[in-house]
């Protein structure tokens, strides 16, 4: 038998590729509302066969994976969550665009049992558009448990489609589910599209359009035709656009038609056609439910769990309380935890070093290999024990339903910014409490629905003090601000946000203008996931990190390897400093041996010295000392030196870098940015370095670029390199001005 014949209904696309199927394999899309337990479903289904990335174009996460259902293999495809069709957010759009160009042989509806009736309002529309689906009713055991009892059979006949009783946690019922999708996907009558009247005043319009729409045959899709000719009336700005760009003429018509019903609903309603039809999809719903389909049983007025800890947990006064609290738990308990792997790690690494040095001959070859592979992989990898158990802790509090409830508790204050609450998540993970990483934080950023407020966030969380940015925090706090560290890093941190609100109200007042988007996000009821679903969670995103991270991150520290080493100092350039450490040395070795202690001290300061003039000239004679060199006439108003402008330069790369540099531009050889001892007692003791410079130093490092990683996550997250181009020369030029401002204020100040 034929791949066509088996497919039953499947219709044939250009090429011969059969509509359903993918790589040969049936072809499954799983939907539903966001924290209905589609992914771990998902995950349930396909364990480690599944690979991520994103739809072409865009920055909606793309998850597809191999099931196994009736001795076959199926291609599953988990579409992001929504609770609508309608073209708001970006999720929504893919979804709809998915489900109408590349239509699957049928689509699995995860439903959260227990808010049946909210969830159903998706299934409706996925009806509508004539899909082949199954109605899986997850979390039936948290359902049970609440009193709800569930006419399944019932509600199949009212839906006429199949529906099944599924635990997504334990893999009750999945197997049914996905035999089911099977089944269905092959019937013809599935794909009719279920009619629903939208009352008098629309149902003539409907008609009238679907009637054009169909007589100019300009509707292409999967979907009925019905079924976008309703998108039409809903004012549905994807919709109009693709009526337009199919034929012009037909669309000024039929606007025509929407802008007179809609006068006429707004004059006797003061409503929209949108609103109208949501209230009939509603009513078939609970008209559908109260016919049997859906009963309680136990006791009304009983409190649930999720609601009696919502008493607290979301307390307008304990609520933000407990969250900084919980936050703060999250990261001192990462810190705390990490820190063991992470000198493992970094131990491994010393060790590799140090018998790379013994078994390579002294020169470039080993300083590239120790200096450059080793030092730079081993940075970046020491992290990945920090990123690891993070991504479990945000998993945890994700699965948990605690997440939703951070988002909710400081959207009110967001919004007066122009970002939406599901940017806090975002900015916490970039750093908000001191210890994050941009570029996850901008990964984050893909829950956001509007892609202005998405994009306003994701230019502004750099300025959160990530885990790169502390070692210089906290060096120059130590140095400059001995007793008040603790005072230095909190003022840190606060700058930090009050900047990112400030840029984020300056942006979304100027280049990134646009509405607001409802705060629209379902408080799910508290539940405990399982080991396995965090483990996938937190491989997947550490994975990322090392993959993006580690490659690029690791080219950059050879190129600041590379321009920190060349080019050499000629012979001729450096014979005069050799014969300085030689008359040194020379002198040292002079002193008679009864000489006192003093008078050693002080021949010995002379040949280190000339030494360290040897190392200076050698670095400023490389790419990097004459970039910053060059560089110093602007920098100085800032307090910025040559050495603190190499510095800087190689923070581009990774904010790591810059302590480790500077050490390197005092010739004091590598310096390890947690362990940084010669280099404070060093800038200690420099003329050219104060609290002024202390100072601006540091709110230069919060504000000016992100590093090199996070601009091209960046580029990746807002789809384009512009705004690569804009967070790097915009948050630096932010930075130099406040440099700048804070310098002179110091010296004001402090002198």
């Amino acid at each position: 038998m034929s791949q066509a014949q088996q497919t039953g209904s499947a219709k044939v696309r250009g090429g011969g590729t059969v509509l359903g199927y993918a790589e040969g394999r049936p072809r499954i899309a799983l939907a539903g509302n966001p924290n209905c337990g589609k992914t771990t479903a998902f995950n349930a289904w396909t364990g480690a066969r599944q690979h991520v990335g994103n739809y072409p174009g865009v920055t909606v996460e793309r998850k597809e994976g191999v099931a196994h259902a009736r001795g076959q293999a199926v291609h599953l495809v988990d579409l992001p969550g929504t609770y609508s069709l309608t073209a708001y957010s970006m999720e929504e759009v893919v979804v709809r665009r998915e489900l109408t160009e590349n239509a699957p042989l049928a689509v699995i509806d995860m439903a959260d049992a227990s808010a049946l009736e909210r969830n159903l309002y998706l299934t409706v529309q996925l009806l509508e558009m004539g899909q082949p689906l199954v109605l899986a009713l997850n979390m039936m055991d948290e359902a049970r448990k609440a009193g709800y009892q569930i006419d399944t059979a019932r509600l199949s006949r009212a839906l006429a489609s199949p529906v099944v009783e599924t635990v997504a946690r334990s893999g009750e019922g999945l197997d049914a589910a996905l035999s089911a999708a099977l089944e269905i996907g092959h019937s013809e009558s599935a794909r009719k599209g279920l009619r629903i009247s939208y009352g008098s005043d629309l149902d003539p319009v409907l008609g009238s359009m679907e009637r054009q729409i169909t007589e100019a045959g300009i509707w292409k899709g999967a979907a009925p035709v019905r079924w976008f000719a309703v998108k039409l009336l809903e004012g549905d700005a994807e919709a109009w656009s693709q009526l337009q760009a199919a034929d012009s003429r037909l669309e000024a018509v039929l606007r025509a038609e929407y802008n007179t019903v809609a006068a006429h609903i707004r004059s006797t309603t003061g409503t929209s056609p949108e609103a109208v039809i949501s209230d009939y999809r509603y009513g078939f719903i609970r008209g559908m439910l109260k016919d049997g389909v859906i009963t309680h049983v136990g006791n009304r007025d009983r409190l649930a769990l999720s609601d009696k800890l919502d008493k607290v947990l979301v307390n307008p006064l304990l609520g933000p309380i407990i969250m900084l609290a919980v936050l703060y738990l999250v990261f001192q308990v990462t810190f705390v935890i990490g820190a063991y792997p992470q000198g493992w790690v970094e131990e491994f690494f010393g060790w590799l070093g140090e018998i790379s040095t013994a078994v390579l001959p002294e020169g470039l070859v080993q300083s590239l290999v120790v200096d450059g592979l080793i030092a730079g992989l081993g940075g970046i990898l020491s992290f990945v024990p920090l990123v690891l158990i993070l991504f479990a802790f945000v998993a945890f509090l994700e699965d948990t339903g605690y997440m939703a409830r951070m988002a909710y508790m400081v959207d009110r204050i967001f919004r007066a910014f122009g970002l939406h609450g599901n940017s806090m998540m975002a900015y916490i993970t970039a750093g908000g409490i001191a210890g994050g990483c941009a570029i996850p934080g901008a990964m984050a950023t893909r829950t956001l629905r509007s892609p202005k407020e998405k994009l306003a966030t994701l230019l502004t969380l750099p300025y959160m003090p990530c885990g790169a940015k502390l070692p210089v925090f906290l060096l120059l706090a130590g140095v400059f601000f001995p007793g008040s560290e603790a005072t230095v890093m909190m003022c840190m941190l606060l700058a930090g946000w009050v900047s990112a609100l400030i840029i984020a109200r300056l942006l979304r007042s100027t280049i990134i203008r646009g509405e607001s988007t409802p705060f629209v996000m379902e408080l799910p009821p508290y539940r405990l996931p399982t080991l396995r679903a965090i483990g996938i969670h937190c491989w997947e995103r550490a994975w990322m990190y090392i993959r993006k991270a580690g490659t690029v991150l690791l080219a950059a520290s050879i190129l600041i390897w590379a321009a920190m080493t060349f080019p050499q100092l000629d012979e001729q350039a450096a014979a005069p400093y050799e014969a300085a450490i030689a008359a040194a040395e020379e002198k040292l070795e002079a002193l008679p041996s009864d000489a006192s202690e003093e008078m050693r001290a002080a021949a010995q300061s002379e040949v280190d010295q000339a030494r360290q003039n040897l190392a200076e000239a050698e670095l400023q004679n490389t790419v990097g000392g004459r970039l910053g060199m060059a560089l110093e006439p602007l920098t100085s108003p800032a307090g910025f030196n040559w050495r603190t402008n190499v510095g800087l330069v190689s923070g581009i790369a990774a904010k790591e870098a810059l302590v480790s540099t500077l050490g390197t531009a005092y010739s004091l050889g590598e310096v390890d940015p947690e362990d940084a001892g010669s280099l404070a007692e060093t800038l200690a003791s420099q003329p050219d370095w104060s609290r002024a410079n202390a100072l601006s130093l540091m709110l230069f490092v919060l504000l000016y670029s992100p590093c090199f990683v996070a601009l091209v996550v960046i580029k990746n997250e807002a789809g384009g390199w512009r705004w690569l181009v804009f967070s790097l020369v915009f948050n630096t030029l932010l930075a130099y001005g406040v440099a700048v401002v804070a310098y002179h204020v110091g010296l004001s100040v402090w002198g």
